[in-house]
């Protein structure tokens, strides 16, 4: 037995002990010392209610009744008074029940209220005369339907809150699952298109020119290595706990992508067949991590659906780094769509959505010149002051 549940006996046995000891002094105490005190016994029942919220109900019926019918002069009627001092023990009773009615099940509490009401009524309708009986009887019933009322706001309210809570848990992980779709979405996509375009290309060499057919196996390779690596910190962030992993013991991991590897990713784009010409503009510095890899991924997946769709051998990425945001633009000149005349799958519509979680904004469509441009911005969290020099 814990303590818990011994403390919350002997609160049961010192409730039991204040009835038998108020019962005693009735010839010593009017009815109303003797109501308030079984009111004031019941807070010894709290863990007992907490525990067998049916069993203290029955306990503090049974010590309320007992005060009712020791206490002196039970059976004479005080018109002035119209409800008679002792009755008021039984409120005690009606906050226990309106605790049941709050925290129970839907049967227990109607068993409760019915077994309730009808000991009340009964012990009432058995010390009462004349008037004071329709009088003890109504204001009874009305304490009953209060604390009843009372418990059913309780009960609603928790379960609303309930509901808050898994709403806001099942958006959280709908939030979740988006995100965790577009980081491998951006992270796959591209290395796949690439690994598929050379391999294509080596397929066709193997036998003519196989130093070809070896360079596009090795590009491969890389790519593959690098995706791989790119799998491991997205796995591996997804199992972390908490941020203090690394404190742990935990192997340092390599850090998140960013613009500074848009030069990397042109090479492999360029292995790819597709040239891309990067261009930097305003003062270069460092950005927020999520900023920095959002813009990385959007210029991934354009990219990716340069590789795929536009059918052109050289395409241009343009960042500039202004004062208040960052502007990423990728321009091609080739079909613009694809080649059934469909949207790009989930391309852009991730990249709007990572445009949009940072407040920032994202058009993607076909240039009148022909062609296919991609640009968003986005805001950057305060402004940053820019030297005179570098003006």
């Amino acid at each position: 037995m814990t303590r818990t549940t011994a403390m919350a006996w002997a609160g049961g046995v010192l409730y039991l002990l204040m009835v038998g000891l108020l019962i005693g002094g009735a010839n010593r105490a009017s009815g109303t010392v003797h109501a308030v005190g079984a009111m004031l016994a019941v807070s010894l029942l709290v863990g007992v209610l907490r525990r067998m919220p049916l069993l203290a109900l029955a306990m503090a019926l049974f010590g309320s009744t007992a005060v009712v019918v020791g206490t002196p002069g039970s059976g004479q009627v005080n018109r002035a008074e119209g409800y008679q001092a002792q009755f008021l023990s039984y409120l005690a009773v009606d906050l226990v029940l309106g605790f049941i009615v709050a925290t129970c099940t839907r049967r227990a509490s109607i068993a409760a209220v019915a077994v309730s009401c009808a000991v009340q009524l009964l012990v009432m309708g058995g010390f009462s005369h004349g008037d004071a009986v329709t009088v003890n009887v109504v204001i009874a019933l009305l304490t009953i339907a209060a604390s009843c009322t009372v418990g059913l706001l309780s009960r609603e309210r928790r379960e609303h809150a309930v509901a808050l809570r898994s709403q806001e848990v099942a958006e959280a992980v709908t939030a979740e699952r988006l995100r965790i779709a577009r980081e491998l979405h951006d992270m796959v996509a591209h290395s796949i298109a690439i690994i598929a375009i050379q391999a294509g290309a080596g397929s066709q060499v193997i036998k003519t020119r196989p130093e070809e057919a070896g360079e596009a196996l090795r590009a491969i390779e890389a790519t593959s290595r690098e995706t791989l690596s790119g799998l491991r910190r997205t796995l591996v962030a997804l199992r972390q706990a908490d941020l203090d992993a690394a404190a742990s013991g935990q192997a340092p991991l390599a850090p998140s992508q960013g613009l500074a590897d848009i030069e990397r990713l042109a090479a492999a784009t360029a292995e790819a067949g597709v040239r891309v010409d990067v261009h930097r503009t305003g003062a270069q510095r460092s950005l927020p991590a999520d900023i920095d890899l959002s813009a990385y991924r959007i210029v991934q997946e354009s990219l990716t659906n340069v590789v795929r769709h536009a059918g052109i051998g050289r395409c241009r990425v343009l960042i500039d780094y202004g004062d208040e945001e960052l502007s990423v633009e990728v321009v091609d000149d080739g079909h613009g769509t694809a080649p059934n005349g469909s949207a790009h799958g989930f391309g852009i519509v991730g990249m709007r959505e990572r445009a949009g979680l940072l407040r920032g904004h994202l058009s993607a469509g076909p240039r009148p010149e022909g062609g296919f441009r991609v640009a968003a911005r986005l805001p950057l969290p305060e402004p940053v002051a820019v030297p005179a020099e570098a003006r």
